[in-house]
């Protein structure tokens, strides 16, 4: 059985625990990270020396970071579907998977630390600001190629839509002004009624 290391409300193990429901692989979820601890221990580091959530281990197997799990599952259990086939397909999934990293998660993360897990008080209005606007900009730029096409890599659901639509989640629960971008909230529409997706409506804490 697929194991996965990780607390179920972090984004990152969200896009695992989404993945694996997907291709239908079942798995056991081991509570670590966040306020469970644990992953700075010599046991843990052995199997992800970056002491980071989620790590799985499948077969014998075992990995970490969690795009490039999203990956391993889709082309082991999932081709032809989560792993596209067509080279030009899966080129584009794969480029939006580095999207969600190298340009919304970062804004995003400013977002969700400013606003649910530090103090009103405590919190930086002009950073929150700042975070409000990038994040925002980049969320148009999905929107604006799902005018197009009803997923991230065209007509039908892979793996490029699982990194950006665990966090889109995050992007309309927060309490913040938002554009309309109705691509994009239809989009977001569309992934909910997956049932896998329910790994992603966990509670921002």
């Amino acid at each position: 059985m697929l194991k996965i290391w990780g607390r179920a409300n972090s984004v990152n193990v969200m896009k695992a625990l989404w993945a694996a429901d997907e291709v239908g692989r079942r798995f056991e979820r081991v509570d670590i990270g966040g306020p469970f601890g644990g992953n700075d221990q010599p046991a843990y580091l052995a199997l992800n020396p970056n002491g980071r959530i989620p790590t799985i281990e499948d077969d014998g197997f075992v990995l970490w970071e969690s795009n490039a799990i999203v990956r391993y599952l889709a082309a082991r259990y999932g081709a032809g579907t989560l792993w596209p086939d067509d080279v030009a397909v899966r080129a584009t999934a794969d480029a939006w998977m580095d999207w969600q990293q190298t340009t919304a998660v970062g804004p995003m993360t400013t977002l969700f630390w400013g606003l649910v897990r530090t103090a009103p008080d405590k919190r930086d209005p002009a950073a929150l600001e700042a975070a409000r606007r990038q994040a925002a900009a980049a969320w148009t730029i999905l929107d604006r190629t799902l005018e197009r096409t009803p997923f991230v890599a065209g007509a039908r659901f892979t793996m490029g839509d699982i990194p950006a639509g665990a966090l889109v989640h995050r992007w309309f629960a927060l309490d913040i002004e938002r554009p309309d971008l109705p691509a994009l909230a239809a989009w977001y529409a569309r992934l909910k009624q997956r049932p896998g997706y329910a790994h992603v409506n966990q509670k921002m804490s």
